[in-house]
């Protein structure tokens, strides 16, 4: 018998959890950086949040700095940055946010960077309907340079997380540009970094928001075509659970392809982090989590059913590290029972 892939736990839900358990609230208005805010006006509340998923056994910690952008600080206004934070000091919030993550104590810190349609009002990482000017390889590749230089900013970041995580992408033409971009830029560090997509919508949907199949964007993510740098890892997130099974599938499908025909010289991580609702859609009218109409709360719980597709992946294929974990309403509870559910950890390398 084969070795299995060994597993990692990746923590929930910050924004949500600030929300339910700490009692923050955020709003598009007021809150432009989201969980961000907190590196500005309450910096011990979001180590709180931090430490709560590390005490439920999350051996990764993603950082605060999802909805981070040079718009998002520049718009907001507390009553220390009246008029919102100057460029030349957002670095100093960004190496808080990683030294704040790496301080809860799970041992791994990822460096959380959502796509450009997380930064606008009102959010686009389900729609991905960009503006016309960040639309395209060439915009896209611009605009996260130019927020990944934000990073490099700071003296020896990159050797202070473990890996970088570029989230909830929504777009084939983004997925590239990211590629690009740690391919070309000259600021990347070797760091391990992964892209997650997201898949919106019904089951029976198994596409970007912008269209692209599933199958097409996999080979964005990994194909030498588009890019010489390959990420260490692919993944789904903000995403139904009920569609992870069928994702997964397609994914390993395609990268069996891959492997097989010697695209690829072997196989990457695989990151599962989909929502932790228990049926609710998040609705960007009301900014609430809400049942549709029509439509009742899953009856298996939604840790039984990532620990399903965790373990049938397991079985089937040769990713070199499965990290799993939650995204969106995932509470630390949730991770505690996760946790409990995936198969017994194994050394894990890099």
């Amino acid at each position: 018998m084969r070795d299995q892939a060994p597993i990692l736990i990746l923590d929930g839900g910050l924004g949500t959890t600030l929300e339910e358990k700490h009692h923050i609230r955020f709003s598009s208005a007021e809150t432009p950086l989201w969980s961000s805010h907190l590196l500005l006006t309450d910096q011990r509340t979001l180590l709180a949040c931090h430490e709560d998923f590390a005490a439920a056994g999350a051996d990764v910690i993603s950082t605060a700095t999802y909805q981070a952008s040079i718009a998002g600080f520049a718009n907001t206004r507390t009553p220390d940055w009246s008029r919102g934070v100057p460029l030349n000091r957002v670095p100093e919030f960004l190496e808080d946010a990683v030294a704040i993550a790496r301080s809860a104590g799970a041992g791994r810190v990822a460096l959380s960077l959502g796509p450009y349609g997380a930064t606008v009002v009102p959010s686009q990482e389900y729609g991905g309907e960009y503006d016309e000017e960040h639309c395209g390889v060439s915009a896209l590749m611009a605009w996260h340079l130019e927020r990944f230089g934000l990073f490099a900013k700071v003296p020896g970041l990159f050797e202070r997380v473990d890996y970088v995580a570029f989230e909830t992408v929504p777009r084939l033409d983004e997925v590239m540009a990211i590629r690009r971009m740690m391919d070309d830029n000259g600021l990347y560090l070797g760091v391990p970094h992964w892209i997650s997509c997201v898949f919106p919508g019904d089951d029976e949907v198994l596409a970007l928001p912008d269209g692209t199949p599933v199958e097409e964007a996999v080979r964005a993510m990994l194909s030498g075509e588009v890019a010489d740098v390959v990420p260490w890892g692919i993944g789904i997130n903000c995403t139904k659970v009920t569609k992870l099974s069928a994702l997964v599938e397609r994914y390993e499908h395609v990268v069996r392809g891959m492997v097989d025909s010697g695209e690829l010289s072997g196989w990457p991580s695989l990151v599962l982090y989909p929502d932790g609702t228990n049926g609710e859609v998040y609705n960007t009218a009301t900014q609430k989590w809400e049942i549709p109409d029509g439509k009742e709360a899953p009856k298996q719980s939604w840790e039984s059913q990532v620990a399903e597709v965790v373990k049938a992946t397991q079985g089937r294929s040769r990713w070199n590290t499965i990290v799993v974990g939650g995204c969106c309403k995932t509470s630390p509870e949730d991770i505690t029972r996760l946790r409990a559910e995936v198969p017994p950890r194994n050394d894990i390398g890099d």
